[in-house]
């Protein structure tokens, strides 16, 4: 794997009290935040080889959302694994996989996977893009990485783009 991004699931409604946790469907506000940063990608050229999605409704959809901008469809996995993971259990199974993806994308849940972005993000990152990843990792955020290795620290945050960043760009 040589480009990993990380998209955290966007904004899931809490409305309805009787609903369990997995079964949460995104917001408006969540869809239009998803579509934006699958828009994002497919204008940057930003296409993932593979797709490892939460089964989690709210990842499912935020990928569906996000994907659908896309010309082709892209292979994607839903992993139980990744529901609520540690970063650690992210790193894992990401590690598992084969050399053949050069582009991943990994649809997930805080807080694990803004500590695993945290763990990779090494000294060649972007600073800029660090510094606002650390400060917050909001829901349809992504982080975007040139991978090494997925060791801690031995891949470089190139990328970290949130939907608010988005909405207030001006039209191109």
């Amino acid at each position: 794997m040589k480009t990993l991004c990380l998209l955290r699931h966007a904004k899931s409604s809490w409305d309805d009290p009787a609903l369990d946790d997995f079964d949460r469907p995104l917001t408006k506000r969540g869809r239009k935040a998803a579509a934006l940063i699958g828009a994002l990608m497919a204008e940057r050229g930003w296409l993932p080889d593979l797709a490892l999605v939460s089964p989690a409704r709210r990842a499912r959809d935020t990928w569906e959302r996000v994907s659908s901008a896309f010309a082709a469809p892209v292979e994607t996995r839903f992993e139980p694994a990744i529901y609520m993971a540690a970063p650690e259990d992210i790193l894992a199974l990401l590690r598992a996989l084969p050399d053949a993806p050069r582009s991943v994308i990994l649809v997930g849940h805080n807080p694990g996977l803004e500590q695993c972005a945290a763990l990779l993000a090494g000294p060649g990152s972007d600073q800029r893009a660090l510094a606002r990843m650390t400060e917050k990792f909001p829901t349809a955020a992504l982080a975007r990485f040139d991978v090494t290795t997925l060791a801690a620290d031995d891949a470089a945050l190139t990328d970290f783009v949130r939907p608010r960043d988005l909405a207030s760009e001006p039209p191109s």
